[in-house]
């Protein structure tokens, strides 16, 4: 009897957990994983069919959709656990490797150092920059706003090199795509309908910004900004230290303002 009045009361202490937890299922304030990467694939479907159409390679047209598929998942890596950061963190260690195989070439590296030096990068980012976004940085921060965007494109840049300037930006701008469509998303997922009218969450705004209210964060994030632009600008100095000489085709940023400088 005891037995099962304890069975009873445990069921009915339940009861309220798991009908909070539907209703946080069925009024979600974030987008899932599976829409974030739905959205992002289908956004890189028609960044690539446009670039084609452009005049761009069917290949760096094929690289630029997938690019930005994947980065549809960048800004979860400030979530916690669970799919979205091991997917996020898997997918980011290995495309970072294979945009930065025409950089090592420029360098001079022989076929076992661009190995070696590739699964070094792919180690550092699954391990080491996963590790930091765990212990540093909390879900909806900093890492969700239209700076960390342009922080990603701009890691993005200086990872790839080629002769031509308009792929290299082509893919760049694929991150920045990719990431604004979930950031994008889980603003959408934060306005609902209820009631004949419209209402927003507390989540609203926490996505799609500019600054939050951790001052620190904000100076981080802006400091790594700062500094990602001043090397994306000073980039040919940076490879002419490595023995890289330029040739007449514009394939650094400071090359292709000087370009568009004479032209006017």
């Amino acid at each position: 009897m005891r037995s099962q009045v304890a069975k009873h009361e445990g069921n009915r202490s339940r009861l309220p957990w798991a009908t909070q937890d539907f209703n946080s299922a069925k009024h979600s304030n974030m987008a899932d994983f599976r829409t974030h990467i739905t959205v992002s694939s289908v956004a890189g479907v028609f960044y690539g069919i446009s670039g084609f159409q452009a005049g761009l390679p069917w290949e760096s047209c094929v690289i630029g959709g997938a690019l930005c598929s994947v980065s549809g998942m960048l800004p979860d890596l400030d979530s916690d656990s669970g799919i979205p950061l091991r997917e996020a963190v898997a997918f980011s260690s290995a495309f970072v490797p294979m945009l930065m195989v025409d950089r090592l070439q420029r360098m001079g590296l022989g076929h076992e150092m661009m190995l070696l030096s590739t699964v070094g990068v792919y180690f550092f980012l699954r391990f080491g920059v996963a590790e930091f976004f765990r212990r540093y940085t909390v879900h909806r921060g900093m890492w969700h706003s239209i700076p960390a965007g342009i922080t990603a494109s701009l890691f993005a840049f200086l990872a790839c090199s080629c002769e031509d300037m308009n792929l290299r930006l082509f893919k760049t701008v694929a991150i920045f795509v990719g990431f604004m469509s979930h950031i994008l998303l889980d603003e959408i997922w934060s306005v609902e309908y209820r009631r004949g009218r419209y209402m927003f969450k507390h989540s609203f705004g926490t996505a799609l910004k500019f600054w939050s209210q951790n001052r620190m964060a904000n100076i981080v994030s802006y400091g790594l900004l700062a500094f990602l632009c001043i090397a994306a600008y000073q980039d040919e100095g940076l490879m002419t230290r490595f023995g890289y000489r330029a040739s007449d085709a514009p394939h650094t940023a400071i090359q292709w303002v000087n370009m568009v400088r004479s032209a006017w």
